[in-house]
């Protein structure tokens, strides 16, 4: 890991009236896989929603590659867990995934050559290409987190910020995107994910647990102990063993999944 995508120091998120995350501070390194984990409610989203400038922070600084992301829009990507588009909206996969060239180009902007191929390689990196086609509506939910993902990777960035991206997933999207998660990495590039799943947590290089605070952020190991767990959720029934923690969310975990060797059973197969 080298250098950092994020830092925060006092950091207040909320929206008019409600705060949802209380002075904070923390880092987040760049070229790395960062999963931001808690409690529903816990401020996962706002986080993310902060990173990505579309939230103005309630006090304290939070710098993203080294300025505001409210001063400059940064070099970040972010693929929300809502629909990105109405239900019955007439746009094909393949308009949906150009999209993320707009950013650049603008909406009059005319694509180049190259511009197409760089569309062309994110849905075979996701796996849609057969699909191009097809309006979105006639997509699965995890055919659509695909495309969105693939939109995302368009979009020319540093850093990825993707949330919840593989909750509910039928089990070949959710190993798709995982693939595209920890091979991102690779390529030079961030990724910041919220996630309820603390193997997908362990498998990340460094966390950021919330509970309306950071509880506390740094590598798994440090980070998903028996005692911040119990802070963040409230649990003051873990024992005190490591495998104790595979309860609080997913009671079917393996105890044992090394990094990237996730139980995809979890997820939702297709029916």
């Amino acid at each position: 890991m080298t250098g950092l995508l994020a830092e925060a120091s006092g950091l207040s998120l909320g929206y008019g009236n409600q705060v949802a995350v209380t002075a904070s501070s923390f880092t987040i390194p760049h070229r790395a896989v960062t999963a931001i984990i808690g409690p529903n409610g816990s401020g996962k989203s706002t986080v993310l929603s902060a990173l990505a400038g579309v939230l103005e922070p309630l006090a304290g600084t939070l710098s993203v590659l080294g300025v505001s992301p409210r001063v400059r829009p940064p070099r970040v990507s972010y693929v929300m867990q809502s629909q990105a588009f109405p239900a019955g909206t007439p746009i094909t996969v393949r308009e949906a995934v150009g999209m993320g060239l707009y950013p650049r180009l603008g909406w009059f902007g005319r694509p180049s050559a190259d511009d197409r191929a760089r569309v062309a390689r994110a849905m075979d990196r996701l796996g849609v290409t057969e699909l191009a086609g097809r309006h979105l509506d006639e997509l699965s939910g995890g055919q659509r987190q695909r495309v969105y993902v693939a939109q995302g990777i368009t979009q020319a960035h540093e850093a990825l910020l993707l949330d919840e991206p593989l909750t509910g997933l039928d089990i070949t999207s959710a190993r798709v995107i995982d693939e595209i998660i920890h091979s991102e990495r690779e390529r030079g590039h961030a990724v910041v994910l919220t996630t309820h799943d603390l193997d997908e947590a362990r498998a990340a290089d460094w966390v950021v647990l919330m509970n309306g605070r950071c509880v506390a952020s740094g590598p798994p190991a440090s980070v998903l102990t028996t005692a911040n767990l119990t802070d963040a959720y409230g649990l003051g029934s873990l024992h005190d063993h490591a495998a104790s923690a595979d309860v609080v969310d997913d009671p079917h975990a393996a105890h044992d999944a090394g990094p990237h060797a996730h139980d995809h059973s979890r997820y939702q197969h297709p029916h």
